[in-house]
């Protein structure tokens, strides 16, 4: 092994010990000078660092700076009996990264080196300690063997990384992160196909990771006392986010970690606030702890924070939650940094463990001695309290310490899986393939039970001190429950995510299982395609304003145009815009996983340097609004507007009772129809939306007021409490526009005009409608569904939402509205005919007269093939006298 690691000279330099010197001396892992600046960039030089584009011929570089040499360039570090290269030109139309990866990785996936036997990679270590291990594993297409489903295993001389382990899908791409702990001066990582297949790999990483990373002990969340051992566990990396803040990527990281963002993991987004500071204002503590190895400044300076709800109880939990393995332990790291209070000892909260308490009245500032100084905490939790396949992180204001305001922060959250007693992260065969499923103790529990009876009496005092005369949060119990974001009980779940076939989709998974019945861990993306700045930059013409088809209060939409040539909307997030973070990520998550003729589809989106961007179908005609008034657009006639109205109904009607979990939009208005090419209506902006509450007993969601003024709901403004009835009542709103042609709220009229919803209603209980109406179109409307059309508006508007009808009774109506008005129509053109065949029976009479006083035959014979004159069909009840047509004929300008 000496040779392979002699002839492999950039896993081992020959002047290692000359270039670490020089790096500590050029680059100081240091911290933050006194007054807030940062020292100079942190760096860190791996002792070995082994980066392998398995499968490639030659040396591959990346954006983020890092080269991968090929395994043919050193085929001293593979002993393979049998094995094969695959590759493809280009990537297949369609494919994107899961989010826990950087965009820069996407040349490894273009080769592959396959084992139809058992093969092993040998790497000679330099320095014992930590090191990272990642696996890439994509399933090229190739004629030889079909890597899509194949099953194989991944193991160490220790440990088994992978049992069974197969990509079900040909465009999936996974990616494995784990953390060991490597004593000898030779690591191997070997590839085992199962019979009558084989094993694949596209890239590998040994990199040596600092020791300080990970310590040796952690707190136990229950009992509450201390865990030891560690440092001889297999750690496979979970989850790792940076909390508040946008994704952060191998060049931004010391160590090359990818940090996403956290925002499918929270469950209740809506209490949560996005803060942010400068990273120079980040001060690392001087006496150890917290640097930036263990997280970078970016991290530190973004978080989550408790949001100014405006509801009358604002002592609600901040709440993530992640799906787990609930067979393994799992090894929790939090992130804190004070970057919101204004000074010291002002903000307390508690840390909840699935609905444990895992640290009461947390003051950070009296831990770090100042504010916005990193903090770190480590927690394991036993399988035995993991419930329902999840891990939940809470955070609540401590109620029974006095503080300035209650609130609660976190600014990163990383989630690493713990091997099993057999040293397993996937089921119970060891590194011999023998099933152990009644093995001995593993170290780490034997440690934990030493950590525990020798720590129980000093931890059970520090405990009684910090609890003493609290309780148990009142309904802990209760962990499904809707109200659970309300303090005391502590539990997130009603969420937009609650299905585990969507958790599933996004992030670095760790409960994918695949058809063998093991745990695949396999990281999949299910938010849509996520574009690069460049792309977007290419598509909007670096976004020219003449490009601009809209603005609004997230930002400018531009006419962009993808290299195929589609048109598509690119919605720009405007860095002032008090819309932001959780807009975006509400509109990703929701459309992500809706599809319906009626709303407006996500292409995809982009999230890179610090830009919010999101990429929809084109919808040619625009907002529904500029149809109406304030351009020179040709004017809607009466029927296409129902018709559009009966297109927005049924999206409605679906977010409300057809999606996997009802939505409420809670953004109703002209603006937020857009109209396709053929004038088909799809309901968008899904930037305010709420999941509908769901669970017994509950029948609204109490938050804060938001909407737009004109279209609010006045019960919800005066109760803060959502339901589906809100968008009802918005969208009674819309109708009135839709006949009125005037805005919602309109400042330069009189006083009692200036609301739309409350001038329309005065007129139709008087029973004369028809003065406000549309005069553009008054004389086409059917006079019946007219009165249908309204009678649907005016129920929209009860002063009660019990009072208002369900999103299906309005789409009843109009399309009964409807109708009425073909019915109309089709008897106005018949009774049109029947009037141009009379006008042409009377031309012939004429004539006949005429011929027979020259004397030549009569053509009256023929008359009888002419069809009788027909009444007005009363199919559509037509009648010009009655009361609602009356007042429409004597209209008077809106």
């Amino acid at each position: 092994m000496g040779t392979g690691g002699d002839s492999y000279s950039w896993g081992r330099p020959h002047c290692l010990l000359f270039f670490i010197l020089l790096i500590s001396f050029i680059w100081l892992p240091h911290i933050a000078s006194g007054d807030g600046s940062p020292s100079a960039p942190v760096a860190y030089a791996p002792p070995d660092n082994y980066l392998i584009n398995c499968g490639s011929k030659s040396a591959t570089h990346l954006e983020d700076g890092r080269t991968y040499k090929s395994d043919s360039q050193a085929a001293s570090l593979l002993y393979a009996d049998d094995d094969f290269q695959v590759s493809q030109d280009s990537l297949p139309p369609g494919f994107s990264l899961p989010l826990n990866l950087p965009l820069s990785s996407q040349p490894l996936y273009a080769t592959a080196r396959v084992f139809p036997r058992p093969a092993t990679y040998s790497f000679f270590i330099s320095r014992p300690g930590l090191h990272w291990v990642r696996l890439y594993f994509y399933a090229i297409p190739d004629a030889r063997s079909n890597l899509t489903g194949s099953v194989f295993s991944v193991s160490t001389a220790d440990y088994v990384l992978m049992h069974d382990f197969s990509v079900e899908d040909g465009s999936m791409v996974v990616f494995k992160e784990y953390l060991l702990n490597v004593t000898g001066e030779k690591f191997c990582l070997r590839f085992t196909p199962k019979r009558n297949n084989v094993a694949f790999v596209n890239g590998i990483e040994v990199v040596s990771a600092p020791d300080s990373l990970l310590s040796d002990s952690a707190a136990n969340v229950s009992p509450l006392a201390a865990y030891s051992g560690l440092s001889k566990c297999l750690f496979e990396v979970c989850y790792r986010m940076n909390v508040g803040g946008p994704p952060v990527y191998p060049e931004d990281d010391p160590l090359s970690r990818t940090w996403e963002s956290d925002f499918q993991y929270n469950m209740f987004f809506e209490g949560a606030q996005n803060v942010s500071v400068a990273p120079n204002r980040i001060r690392y503590p001087e006496s150890g702890g917290a640097s930036p190895l263990i997280a970078p400044h970016v991290v530190y300076a973004t978080a989550d924070k408790m949001a100014e709800s405006g509801v009358q109880d604002s002592n609600f939990n901040l709440t993530w939650r992640v799906e787990v393995d609930s067979s393994y332990w799992y090894l929790i790291r939090l992130h804190f940094c004070d970057i919101v209070s204004k000074s010291l000892n002002d903000m307390y909260f508690n840390v909840y463990v699935n609905q444990m308490m895992a640290v009461p009245g947390l003051d950070l500032s009296s831990l770090t001695g100042g504010l916005a100084v990193p903090f770190f905490k480590d927690f394991v939790i036993d399988p035995s309290f993991i419930t329902n396949g999840s891990i939940e992180i809470q955070l609540g204001p401590a109620t029974s310490v006095e503080s300035s305001a209650p609130n609660a922060i976190l600014n990163g959250l990383e989630v690493l899986k713990i091997n099993n007693s057999v040293g397993s992260l996937d089921g119970m065969f060891s590194v011999d393939g023998v099933y152990r499923g009644h093995g001995r103790l593993s170290l780490m529990k034997v440690g934990a039970g030493i950590g525990l009876v020798f720590s129980a009496a000093a931890v059970l005092l520090l405990a009684a001190i910090f609890v003493r005369g609290r309780q148990r949060p009142q309904g802990w119990e209760k962990r499904n429950s809707f109200s659970s974001w309300l303090l005391p009980v502590h539990s997130g779940n009603a969420s937009f995510m609650s299905s585990k076939s969507w958790s599933r989709k996004t992030g670095m998974s760790c409960t994918s299982v695949s058809k063998s019945g093991h745990s695949s861990f396999v990281s999949t993306n299910g938010l849509g395609r996520r574009f690069t700045f460049n792309e977007i930059q290419e598509a909007t013409q670096n976004f020219d304003e003449k490009a601009v088809i809209g603005v609004g209060g997230f930002g400018k939409v531009y006419l962009g145009t993808s290299g195929a040539g589609v048109k598509l909307a690119v919605k720009r997030g405007n860095p002032n815009s008090q819309q932001g973070m959780h807009e975006f990520q509400t509109e990703i998550i929701l459309l992500s996983r809706l599809r319906h003729r009626h709303l407006v589809s996500l292409v995809g989106y982009c999230e890179e340097k610090s830009e919010m961007i999101l990429v929809y179908e084109y919808m040619a005609n625009g907002p529904l609004r500029d149809h109406l008034y304030g351009s020179s657009l040709p004017i809607l006639p009466w029927k296409k507007r129902l018709e559009i109205c009966i297109g927005a109904a049924r999206g409605l009607h679906y977010l409300h009772t057809g999606a996997e979990q009802n939505i409420i939009h809670r953004d109703v208005k002209t603006t937020n129809i857009l109209l396709d090419d053929n004038f088909v209506a799809k309901m968008a902006d899904f930037g305010l939306s709420k999941a509908a509450p769901s669970l017994d007993g509950n029948t609204h969601v109490s938050t804060a007021v938001k909407g737009s003024f004109g279209y609010l709901d006045p019960e919800y403004f005066r109760r803060q409490q959502l339901t589906e009835k809100s968008d009802v009542y918005s969208f009674g709103v819309v109708l009135f526009e839709v006949l009125c042609a005037r805005p919602a709220v309109d400042p330069s009229l009189p006083r009692e005009q200036v609301s739309l919803a409350e001038w329309a209603m005065k007129w139709h209980r008087k029973g004369q409608l028809g003065k406000i109406v549309d005069k553009s179109i008054i004389e086409s409307i059917s006079p019946n569904s007219l009165k249908k059309f309204a009678e649907a508006a005016e129920k929209c508007l009860a002063e009660y939402g019990v009072d208002r009808p369900p999103m299906g009774d309005v789409l009843w109506s109009l399309e009964y509205a409807l109708q009425l008005q073909v019915a109309a129509n089709a008897a106005a053109a018949e009774e049109t005919e029947d009037k141009s065949l009379n006008l042409i029976k009377l031309d012939v009479e004429d004539s006949d007269e005429a011929e027979e006083a020259k004397g030549l035959p009569s053509s009256s014979s023929t008359a009888c093939l002419l069809p009788d004159s027909a009444g007005a069909s009363d199919v559509s009840e037509v009648n010009m006298g009655a009361p609602v047509f009356s007042q429409i004929v004597n209209f008077q300008g809106r």
